[in-house]
């Protein structure tokens, strides 16, 4: 692995968020102005194929990426400010299962990314707060 790898690397295994590629050179380019934006693509796609990063689309047009964990877990997208949550629930676990059962199939995988707006409070009701 060369110096630069090395970098990118720790750059993401640092990351609190799910950096895009852009993100992802800004923060390497401060460590390091020599690594290309070519370099950062050839990277996250190497660690992508041997399974240490996974790569996500939330629909903004750009893949983000997180490291690839043994911990299962979905994604909440804010559609207001991008923010990203993840969260894990097991009743959307066991829902999952039984309908590929009832379906004829046996779960093998899958990903869940809900979209939303954040929710504020007004006295007992919830409303969509709006920009």
């Amino acid at each position: 692995m060369t110096d630069q790898r090395r970098i990118i690397v720790r750059v993401l295994s640092e990351a609190q968020d799910h950096p895009d590629v852009d993100a992802v050179h800004k923060r390497v380019s401060q460590i390091d102005s020599k690594i290309s934006l070519a370099t950062v693509y050839r990277t996250l796609r190497l660690l992508e194929e041997v399974n240490i990063l996974s790569r996500h689309d939330f629909g903004d047009g750009r893949s983000r990426y997180e490291e690839a964990t043994c911990q299962h877990h979905h994604h909440l997208i804010d559609t207001h400010t991008g923010k990203i949550i993840e969260f894990h629930n097991e009743r959307i676990e066991a829902l999952q299962k039984e309908i590929a059962q009832d379906l004829g199939y046996q779960l093998v995988g899958h990903r869940l990314e809900l979209y939303g707006v954040p929710l504020k409070r007004t006295g007992k009701e919830l409303e969509h707060n709006e920009v």
